[in-house]
C-alpha cells in the first residue's frame, strides 16, 4: 500500500518551477490533492468498514389467526420443545440446532418476546424465557450460511460504482496530476524550462539589472531633470522606493556632458550602483550571451506551448468524462438492496435483502468529488479560454520599451514568448528585468562600464608608441568599445581601432586637436553629429580594412578635407556593385586613394574623385584587371600603382596620363614591353618599375623615356642590359637585381648622376672598370653574385655609404676601401672572414662608427 506522500509525489515539481505557475494551475493542484484525499479516504474505508448484511426474504405466514391477533404471535405445539431444549441447554450451537430442525417443519412460526399462555406457577422460568427467547421472525440459518450470503450478495446486488469509486477517483486524480506537470517533466521541454528558469533567477538578482533600471529611473524622473537645471526641490510625485533603483539625493546625474553631482548633497564617492565590480560586470557579460544563445534556441520551435495546450485540453475531456459517468451513478448508490444469488439449494430462501452501511458515506464523498471535479473543470475551460484568447506565441515588451529607457528590447516568438507570458501571471517584474538583458543598448552599457573601469588614462598612456614617422601612436585590439579615457590623450597623432565592433566615437573626440590619422579595421565605427563635425574639418587621413562593403561607415563619404583614404576589403563590381563608392564625390581633398581589394575594372565612381587624385594604387590580390579606359579621366595622376593585378601589357590607358610622374606595375604577367615607346610623350615620368614581372628583354626604344630617373626590373628574366639604357642620363637609381645577367656594360660608365646601383642576385663574374667612373654612387649591391676580386678603383666611390658583397666568390677585400670616408662597417654586407682580411687602419676607420660612441661614453 502506497503512502499519501508517495502518491503526492507524483504532483511535485521544483521549487524554482514555480513562477512558471499561474494561478489556475496552483488552484489546481490544491484541488487536485483533496481530490487525492478524498479518494484515499474512501478507500481506506471501504477496506476497513466496508460490507453488506442480508436477511432472507421470508414468505407470508399460513395460520389466519395471525392476522386476526394484531401484537400477539401464535404458539404451535412445536415451541415447548424448543423451549425445553433450550433450557436444558444455554449453548447457542445447540439452540440453532433445534431451530434449523423446527425450521423443516414450520419456517415461518412467528415468535413473541412474552408467552402469556405458558405456565404461570413458575416465575422464575418465565423471566429467564423472557431473555432467552429470539423476537422477529426464525429464518433457521447458520453464521457460515450468512457470511456466505453476504458475501455473495457484496458482489451481485451492489452496483459496480459503489465498489470501485475510490479507485477510480484515485486513478483520475493521478492521470490530472500527471497532465498538470508533464510539461515540466517532459525530456525535450524539461532542459528549456530549465534553462528557462535558472537564467531567469540570475537576471532577476544581477546587480546590473538594479543599476540598469535604476539609470532608466534617473532619465526619467523629474527630480533628474529638477537636479540638472539646480533646482533645490524635490517632485511629489517622484518615487524614493530603494526598490527599483529611484535616484537619491546623493546619486550622480549623467547627461551629454559627463556626470553632475546634487547642490544640497556634495559626493565624495561614487555609489556602489554606479560602478560594477569585475566579478558582476563578467556575470552580467555571460548572462547577455546566455540569454541571447538561449533565445536563438528557443524562439526556433513551439513545443512548449503545445504540449501546454495539449495536457490542458486532455485535462477538460477527463472532467467532462468523468462528470458525465458519475452524474449518472450517483442515484445508484442506495442503502437498501435486494439480492438473488439462487444458492436457493444451499440456503433454501431465493430472495435476500441487503444493508450497505458505507453507502451514505459513500454518495456524500461521491457528491463532494463531483463538486471538486466540476471547479477543476471550470478552471480548466478557463484556462483554455486564456490560450487562445491572445496570441501567446508572440510577446511583446512594449510597455517596458515606455518605462524604460532601453528602446531597442526585441519582441519574441514561440515557446520564447509563451514562457514571458507565463512568467507575467507570476509577477510581471521578472520579464521587466530579464528584458534588460535582451537589449543591445543595455549590453552596450555595460560593456562601457566594465571597459572604462579597466582601461584607465594612465594604462592608456603606456601603450602609446612612436611610428616610423615618429607621431604618437595608439593601437587598441579586440576591445567591447573604445574607453573614454583615450579621447583624453589630446597629443594623439594617429589612433587605430582593429576589431571593435561597437566602436563609437563620441563628442569628447574634439579635445584630440592633433589627431589627423584614423585607422578601422574592421570596426564600423559609429560616431555623433559633434564628433563628425570634428572629424570633418581635422582628419587628414583615414585607413578602412572590412570585409564587406556595407561595413563602410556612411559618414566616411562625407569628409570634405580628408587627403588619404585607404580602403582594404572585398570590393567586386560584379558582385556588390561598387556600393557606396559612388559618395566618393564629395571627398573634394582628397589626393591619395588606396585600393586594395579584387576588382575586375576601374570602378567608374572613382573617377568622380579624378580631378584633384594625385595618387592611386590598386592592389588586386590576384584578380585580373580587365577594364582600365576610366583611368583616361585621371589627367592629374602624379602616381599610378597597379599591383597583381595579372597585366599581360601595359596599359593604353596609362599613356593619356600626361602628369604622370611614377608607374609602379609590380607582380604582373607582363612578359613584352614594347609599348615603353609611348612613354615619350610623359614628360614628366621619372620613376618606371617593373619589377616582379616576366620580363625577358628591355626594348632600346626606352631611351627615348629621357627623363626617368629611377628604373626598376627585379625579379624578372633579364638576361643582359641594352645599351640603351646607359643613354638615359638622368637615371640617378637602376634596379635589376634578381634576373639572369651575366655583364655590366662598360657604358654604365655614362651614368654620371647614378647613385643607386643594385644587381644582386645575377651571374656577373667582373666588375668593369668604367663602373666606377659613376662617383657618385652611395649604394652598390653586388650580393649573390660569381665576382672573384673586387677592383682597387673602389676607393674613388668616396660617396659609398653601403657595399654588398655577399654571397660572391671573393678571397679578400683591397685596402683601398679605406679610401671610402662615409662607409662603415654597418654598411658593408660582407663574411666575417673577408672582412678580416682588411688592414688594422682600415677596420678601425669602418668601425668608427661603433667605436666613438663608446669612447664619448666612457
Amino acid at each position: 500500500m502506497f503512502t499519501l506522500a508517495e502518491v503526492a509525489s507524483l504532483n511535485d515539481i521544483q521549487p524554482t518551477y514555480r513562477i512558471l505557475k499561474p494561478w489556475w494551475d496552483v488552484f489546481m493542484d490544491y484541488l487536485a490533492v483533496v481530490m487525492l484525499m478524498v479518494a484515499i479516504f474512501a478507500g481506506t474505508m471501504q477496506l476497513t468498514k466496508d460490507q453488506v448484511v442480508c436477511l432472507p426474504v421470508l414468505p407470508a405466514p399460513v395460520n389466519s389467526k395471525a392476522h386476526a391477533m394484531p401484537g400477539n404471535a401464535d404458539v404451535t405445539t412445536n415451541i415447548p420443545k424448543m423451549e425445553s431444549a433450550t433450557d436444558q441447554d444455554q449453548d447457542g450451537r445447540l439452540t440453532n440446532e433445534i431451530s434449523f430442525g423446527a425450521s423443516v417443519v414450520t419456517p415461518d412460526i412467528p415468535l413473541r418476546a412474552t408467552y402469556p399462555h405458558a405456565d404461570s406457577t413458575v416465575p422464575n422460568q418465565e423471566a429467564k424465557k423472557e431473555k432467552k427467547d429470539p423476537t422477529g421472525r426464525k429464518t433457521n440459518l447458520d453464521f457460515q450460511q450468512y457470511v456466505f450470503i453476504n458475501q455473495m450478495c457484496y458482489h451481485l446486488a451492489l452496483p459496480w460504482y459503489s465498489k470501485y469509486f475510490p479507485y477510480l477517483a484515485l486513478i483520475h486524480t493521478i492521470i490530472l496530476m500527471v497532465s498538470s506537470n508533464f510539461w515540466f517533466k517532459y525530456p525535450k521541454t524539461c532542459s528549456k524550462v530549465e534553462h528557462f528558469v535558472s537564467i531567469l533567477g540570475k537576471c532577476f538578482e544581477s546587480p546590473w539589472t538594479t543599476k540598469a533600471l535604476s539609470e532608466t529611473a534617473c532619465e526619467d524622473s523629474e527630480e533628474n531633470k529638477q537636479r540638472i537645471t539646480g533646482a533645490q526641490t524635490l517632485p511629489k510625485h517622484v518615487s524614493t522606493s530603494s526598490d527599483e533603483g529611484s535616484p537619491s539625493a546623493s546619486t550622480p546625474m549623467i547627461n551629454k556632458t559627463g556626470f553632475k553631482f546634487s547642490a544640497e548633497k556634495p559626493v565624495i564617492e561614487v555609489p556602489s550602483m554606479t560602478i560594477l565590480d569585475k566579478k558582476d560586470g563578467e556575470q552580467a557579460k555571460a548572462l547577455f550571451e546566455k540569454v541571447r544563445k538561449f533565445r536563438a534556441h528557443v524562439e526556433d520551435s513551439d513545443l512548449i506551448y503545445k504540449l501546454y495546450v495539449v495536457q490542458t485540453v486532455i485535462k477538460t475531456a477527463k472532467f467532462i468524462f468523468i462528470l458525465c459517468y458519475t452524474a449518472n451513478f450517483v442515484n445508484a448508490i442506495s442503502f437498501e438492496h435486494v439480492c438473488k444469488p439462487k444458492v436457493e439449494h444451499l440456503t433454501g430462501y431465493e430472495v435476500f435483502e441487503c444493508t450497505h452501511n458505507m453507502a451514505y458515506m459513500l454518495k456524500k464523498l461521491l457528491i463532494s468529488y463531483i463538486s471538486i471535479i466540476c471547479v477543476y473543470g471550470f478552471i480548466c475551460l478557463y484556462t483554455l479560454f486564456w490560450l487562445f484568447r491572445i496570441p501567446l506565441k508572440e510577446y511583446s515588451f512594449e510597455k517596458v520599451r515606455e518605462e524604460s529607457s532601453f528602446s531597442d528590447i526585441p519582441d519574441v516568438k514561440n515557446d520564447f514568448a509563451f514562457l514571458l507570458h507565463m512568467v507575467d501571471q507570476y509577477d510581471q517584474l521578472y520579464s521587466k528585468r530579464f528584458g534588460v538583458f535582451l537589449s543591445e543598448v543595455s549590453e552596450n552599457k555595460l560593456r562601457e562600464i566594465s571597459l572604462n573601469h579597466e582601461w584607465t588614462f594612465e594604462k592608456l598612456r603606456q601603450h602609446v608608441s612612436r611610428n616610423a614617422q615618429d607621431k604618437q601612436e595608439l593601437h587598441l585590439f579586440m576591445l567591447s568599445g573604445v574607453p573614454d579615457a583615450v579621447f583624453d590623450l589630446t597629443d594623439l597623432d594617429v589612433l587605430k581601432l582593429e576589431l571593435i565592433p561597437e566602436a563609437k566615437l563620441p563628442a569628447k573626440i574634439s579635445q584630440m586637436t592633433n589627431l589627423q590619422e584614423l585607422h578601422l579595421c574592421h570596426c564600423p565605427a559609429k560616431v555623433e553629429q559633434t564628433a563628425f563635425s570634428f572629424l570633418r574639418d581635422h582628419l587628414r587621413c583615414l585607413h578602412v580594412k572590412f570585409t564587406d562593403v556595407a561595413e563602410i561607415p556612411a559618414w566616411v563619404y562625407l569628409l570634405k578635407n580628408l587627403r588619404e583614404l585607404y580602403l582594404i576589403g572585398n570590393l567586386n563590381s560584379e558582385n556588390n556593385k561598387m556600393i557606396g563608392l559612388e559618395s566618393l564625390r564629395e571627398l573634394r581633398h582628397l589626393k591619395i586613394l588606396h585600393v586594395k581589394s579584387n576588382l575586375t575594372k576601374v570602378p567608374s565612381n572613382i573617377t568622380d574623385v579624378a580631378p584633384h587624385l594625385t595618387k592611386l594604387v590598386i592592389h588586386n590580390d590576384g584578380t585580373k584587371l580587365l577594364v582600365l579606359n576610366s583611368l583616361k579621366k585621371m589627367m592629374n595622376v602624379a602616381e599610378l600603382e597597379l599591383q597583381n593585378c595579372e597585366l599581360e601589357r601595359i596599359p593604353h590607358a596609362i599613356f593619356s596620363l600626361s602628369n604622370l610622374q611614377e608607374l609602379d606595375l609590380k607582380s604582373n604577367n607582363i612578359r613584352t614591353i614594347e609599348e615603353i615607346i609611348s612613354f615619350q610623350h610623359l614628360k614628366r615620368l621619372t620613376c618606371l618599375k617593373l619589377w616582379h614581372n616576366k620580363i625577358v628583354t628591355i626594348p632600346p626604344s626606352i631611351t627615348h623615356v629621357k627623363n626617368l630617373e629611377s628604373l626598376y626590373f627585379s625579379n624578372n628574366k633579364l638576361e643582359s642590359l641594352p645599351v640603351a639604357v646607359f643613354s638615359l642620363q638622368k637615371l640617378r637609381c637602376l634596379d635589376v637585381s634578381y634576373n639572369n645577367i651575366s655583364m655590366i656594360p662598360i657604358e654604365i660608365g655614362l651614368l654620371q648622376n647614378l647613385q643607386h646601383l643594385h644587381i644582386t642576385g645575377n651571374k656577373v663574374d667582373v666588375l668593369p672598370k668604367q663602373l666606377f667612373k659613376c662617383v657618385k654612387l652611395r649604394t652598390l649591391n653586388l650580393g649573390q653574385n660569381c665576382i672573384t676580386s673586387l677592383p682597387e678603383k673602389i676607393g674613388q666611390l668616396s660617396q659609398l655609404t653601403q657595399l654588398e658583397l655577399k654571397g660572391n666568390c671573393l678571397d679578400r677585400l683591397p685596402a683601398q676601401l679605406g679610401q671610402c670616408r662615409l662607409l662603415k662597417k654597418s654598411g658593408l654586407v660582407v663574411e666575417d672572414h673577408l672582412f678580416d682580411t682588411l688592414p688594422l687602419e682600415v677596420k678601425e676607420a669602418l668601425n668608427q662608427d661603433i667605436n666613438i660612441p663608446f669612447a664619448n661614453g666612457i
